[in-house]
């Protein structure tokens, strides 16, 4: 008890000091914090993979090839980043609130982030599956929306992951392993 009173009295002195340390935010914050951070990071390690992939996918279709291949190609790959953004918002749900100011509101912003690239992605699914594979033409204006609406997708998703980069949890997040995977970014294939 008496321990627990020293750090109590060293806190209030600091603060009456004004240090610029935070001398006084417990240690106890920081580990907490990171091993929050850990745990994301250990799972989205998997799915931020799977994005990868699918956006490199996206970078080697042939733009000269049939449509139907084309199609395929774009379409599979809309659906894996579509079930990749859908699984980083069920994993920082189930993360629970980060530690720290603020940890309430950063997990909502994550999940709600996330939740919404994969509905954007499933989006972006429907359009190209829905492409005319018949008319060479048709098909070609029809993949240019389709590339025009992944671009703001893409924009959306790196505004995403910037909100996810903020603040102490972002920070923390920064330092693992799991989450320093670099995002690719591709354009669906437009003859």
């Amino acid at each position: 008890m008496k321990l627990n009173h020293r750090l109590a009295l060293s806190c209030a002195v600091a603060l009456l000091a004004l240090s610029p340390l935070s001398a006084c935010s417990s240690d106890d914050t920081g580990k907490k914090l990171d091993a929050w951070a850990k745990g994301v990071c250990d799972q989205t390690a998997a799915q931020t993979k799977k994005i990868n992939d699918a956006n490199t996918s996206l970078t080697k279709v042939d733009s000269g090839g049939k449509p139907e291949t084309v199609q395929a190609s774009d379409s599979a790959a809309f659906q894996q980043i579509s079930d990749a953004y859908k699984a980083l918002a069920g994993i920082y749900s189930q993360a629970g609130a980060a530690p720290g100011d603020g940890g309430a509101q950063f997990q909502q912003k994550a999940v709600t982030s996330f939740t919404t690239l994969s509905t954007q992605y499933a989006g972006l699914k429907k359009q190209v599956d829905a492409l005319d594979t018949t008319d060479q033409n048709k098909f070609a204006q029809g993949l240019q929306g389709v590339s025009d609406s992944f671009k703001q997708t893409s924009a959306d998703g790196e505004q995403a992951l910037s909100s996810v980069r903020q603040g102490d949890q972002g920070k923390a997040l920064a330092k693992q392993p799991g989450c320093q995977s670099g995002s690719g970014s591709a354009s669906p294939t437009s003859s």
